[in-house]
């Protein structure tokens, strides 16, 4: 008999049907008496490296092929429990443990020795045996992200929104989930690369979201330094942990017919950052099987949370290595008492492969890959991989929230009274409120509009047209940008922008928002700013050429006028006048210009974009450019060449502390116009911006040839704690100390060209500036009070007391 095509067909594809097949194994697993159930219990698959453990409320699921298996349910102070079972359909399972306890000989107790500081002793030693054993691993995760708010969040591409109150009392509703299953890679000495091959969320999060969870956020307690919220944390079982903690024994339990030691710690000073609660030891082998911690205050940063709990769990794999099985984040505060908050995160590790040969060129720079295909998964891949189950609660948040966000929204819904743009869809934005108007000394009173385009074809495309009219000066204005990302995660950008506005003078100098000119201006009779005119194009492409280097080419063409004070009004002090416009060159410039950035850090790929991440350690950037304008080639007004360099470095000095330098250089060679020259980062007096001159005025000091070190060490609250002095170690303040270099001069070339704009008034530190001072604030308030003296040239504002904000 003929075999039709199909048939064939089939038969090949059998064995996959047959063998590929996974089945569900779940249930729950209580304890037996009670009937309580037993929430992060451990289930494996005995002789694999297969497992998973028990969500809060007791329940699991294991995902397992057609074959014979043993099931193993083990949980501290419980007799473990294993069952056989044959697999080919989907089987519930639960589990019921009894509770085990152990007699313990007489514990002898040394004079002045407390009997849990030899228990954690050699913990400290069996970790640094297991430590110097792990050369390499590789393991999959799967994590789930809870959300928890009292007011529903709507989230997209480019927007987040969450209302605040005055008072927030409502109760916690889960608002957002985030599920991703991963692979994580390691080698020493300090490799580490991930990769997430599906993901899914709730329908008002973006997929970019997703990658606030996974592997790499796991923390592993068999490190000697654990980092929370930038801040390095010891660990119980680091080295020098008993200088620092201090350990009882609690109660002795059992794990079959293994003792364990249930071990209770705290820091020895309350004020000192790091965690207390309980650990558990293995007696004889004296392993860290589990750990139940908590931040303590002194680690609550501006003590926002009401809460941040870790449950992590350790099984015994190759070699006795312990490595870790789970890992449970528990997170909830309040800011200000206006937001209510809950966080957590829940990830499985399984499939542990100890000490595999990694070819030493996987690890690149990137530390983060979410695989093209990982949002395509469906409902039928996640049915058969979900390896911790959804509490009833969260399916009835699944279905409210994709309810809601099925909802087509109107523009009130996206409108905001207080955002600089209002949202019209997923990529169109216009002007927001705020931002319809502002005043100047040169316009008066003006209204702006504004359309925005952003991340279309495939987050490619995005554009900007920005309108506004001045009623002091009669002039429409207009600057229109496009950009276009090319490369497979949009490394190359080309842009062009084409304008007919007025400029800010020295805006490059200028740290200050624009709506604060406004207020100056319209409360103050003063506007610290000075404009010129401009009309013309730009475009530039920059690429990254290499993962450490970014090239660029720019050609920039403009005409360049002269601006006038047109108005006098102000609500106040009416009888002042605006200081006059400062007199730039007037002219047509044109430039070509090339440019370049180092950048070591590595990066995530997120599907779409390569986004550069620290990792919360160290590290630099350096970037350069070089400017050219040729009279006859070019047909500029001027013959001149600038080049620039720029160099920050963050670097991470003891526990949360952080010493930040940047610093500047540029030399011009020809004729350098008043408008292209650089000012010194100054301030409108007595207020100070980070990264500025604190005793120099904003717009005051310029030069064609300048270097600059504006460096800030920011010392948070840890000096008041190693000093332990009184009142301020627990009062969360923040200290930060800042040291300003400055040297700059004008060519002679420049002085000849810019008479008029100088006119006698400039000022050059050929002896460079020194300036010395601190600031002190609250962590919780966006705002900090200095104190700076100048250490030369102390003929002006030799000593200045400013305020800070990253708000002005």
């Amino acid at each position: 008999m003929k075999k039709s095509f199909f048939f064939y067909f089939f038969l090949f594809l059998s064995p996959t049907i047959l063998f590929g097949q996974l089945f569900s194994i779940d249930g729950t697993i209580t304890d037996r008496n009670s009937k309580r159930a037993l929430g992060f219990a451990n289930i494996q698959v005995v002789g694999t490296s297969l497992g998973t453990s028990s969500n809060i409320d007791g329940k699991y699921i294991l995902h397992l092929n057609r074959g014979d298996y043993k099931l193993v349910a083990s949980f501290i102070g419980y007799k473990s429990d294993t069952i056989s079972l044959h697999v080919n359909m989907d089987i519930p399972i639960n589990f019921k443990l009894n509770r085990t306890s152990v007699k313990l000989d007489e514990i002898t107790v040394l004079p002045q020795e407390n009997p849990a500081f030899e228990i954690i002793r050699e913990a400290i030693k069996t970790k640094n045996v297991r430590n110097k054993k792990l050369n390499s691993y590789q393991f999959n995760a799967f994590t789930k992200g809870i959300i928890k708010t009292t007011q529903d969040i709507s989230a997209g591409s480019n927007s987040a929104g969450l209302g605040l109150g005055i008072k927030d009392t409502a109760e916690l509703k889960i608002t957002g989930i985030l599920e991703n299953e991963s692979k994580g890679y390691f080698q020493k000495p300090n490799n580490y690369k991930e990769e997430i091959v599906a993901q899914k969320q709730s329908a008002n999060f973006p997929s970019t979201i997703n990658m606030l969870t996974g592997g790499r956020v796991i923390q592993n307690f068999y490190s000697d330094d654990i980092r929370f919220f930038n801040r390095e944390l010891l660990s119980p079982i680091a080295d020098n942990a008993l200088d620092y903690y201090y350990y009882f024994i609690k109660d002795t339990l059992a794990i079959d017919n293994q003792t364990v030691f249930h071990i209770q710690f705290e820091p020895d000073y309350p004020s000192d950052p790091g965690f207390y609660g309980n650990l558990y030891i293995t007696d004889g082998t004296f392993n860290l099987i589990k750990l139940d911690v908590n931040l303590n205050d002194a680690a609550n940063p501006g003590g926002i949370f009401t809460q941040v709990n870790v449950v992590q769990q350790y099984l015994s794999y190759t070699d006795s290595i312990h490595m870790p099985i789970d890992y449970r984040l528990f997170i909830s505060g309040n800011i200000l008492g206006m937001a209510k908050f809950a966080f957590a995160i829940e990830s499985v590790l399984y499939d542990y492969k100890i000490n595999p040969k990694i070819d030493p060129d996987y690890f690149d720079m990137v530390v983060l890959k979410v695989l093209l295909e990982a949002d395509k998964m469906d409902s039928t891949y996640w049915s058969r991989n979900q390896k911790i189950p959804n509490s009833l609660e969260e399916i009835k948040a699944y279905r409210r929230i994709d309810s809601i966000e099925a909802i087509p929204k109107t523009f009130w819904d996206r409108f905001l009274w207080f955002s600089p743009q209002i949202w019209i869809n997923e990529n169109f934005s216009t002007t927001g409120i705020i931002n319809l108007y502002h005043f100047n000394k040169v316009e008066g009173s003006a209204l702006n509009a504004g359309l925005y385009y952003y991340n279309s074809q495939s987050k490619r495309l995005s554009g900007s047209l920005d309108i506004n009219y001045g009623f002091a000066d009669k002039k429409f204005k207009w600057d229109a940008t496009a950009s276009y990302l090319l490369g497979a995660y949009r490394t190359i950008k080309i842009s062009f922008t084409a304008f007919n506005k007025l400029d800010i003078l020295f805006s490059e100098s200028d740290e200050y928002g624009k709506f604060l000119s406004t207020l100056t201006s319209l409360f103050g009779h003063y506007d610290f700013r000075n404009y010129f005119y401009t009309n013309g194009f730009n475009l530039n492409i920059t690429e990254a050429v290499l993962p450490i280097l970014d090239l660029g080419f720019g050609i920039n063409n403009r005409t360049d006028k002269n601006s006038f004070v047109n108005t006098e009004f102000s609500f106040f002090k009416k009888n002042d006048l605006y200081e006059p416009s400062k007199p730039i060159f007037e002219g047509k410039i044109v430039t070509l210009s090339t440019n370049f950035k180092f950048d070591f850090r590595k990066f995530i790929e997120d599907g779409y974009f390569r986004r550069r991440t620290s990792q919360g350690k160290s590290y630099f950037t350096l970037d350069g450019e070089v400017i050219f304008s040729n009279k006859s080639k070019m047909r500029s007004n001027l013959d001149f060449q600038i080049y620039k360099m720029n160099l920050y470095i963050s670097f991470n000095s003891f526990k949360s502390t952080k010493y930040t330098i940047s610093a500047k250089g540029l030399y011009s060679s020809g004729p350098i116009p008043f408008q292209l020259m650089t000012a010194l980062p100054g301030n409108i007096l007595p207020l100070g911006k980070n990264y500025t001159f604190r005793t120099v005025p904003i717009f005051k000091y310029l030069g064609d040839r300048v270097f600059t070190i504006t460096s800030q060490y920011q010392f948070n609250d840890e000096l008041f704690k190693i000093l332990r002095i009184p009142l301020l170690k627990d009062a969360r303040m923040s200290l930060d100390a800042h040291f300003n270099v400055a040297w700059l001069s004008i060519s002679d070339e420049s002085k000849v060209i810019n008479k008029n704009s100088l006119n006698n008034s400039y000022r050059e530190f050929i002896k460079p500036l020194y300036e010395l001072g601190f600031g002190i604030g609250h962590q919780l308030i966006p705002l900090k009070l200095e104190f700076t003296w100048r250490l030369n040239h102390t003929n002006e504002n030799s000593f200045v007391i400013g305020i800070n904000s990253i708000a002005l």
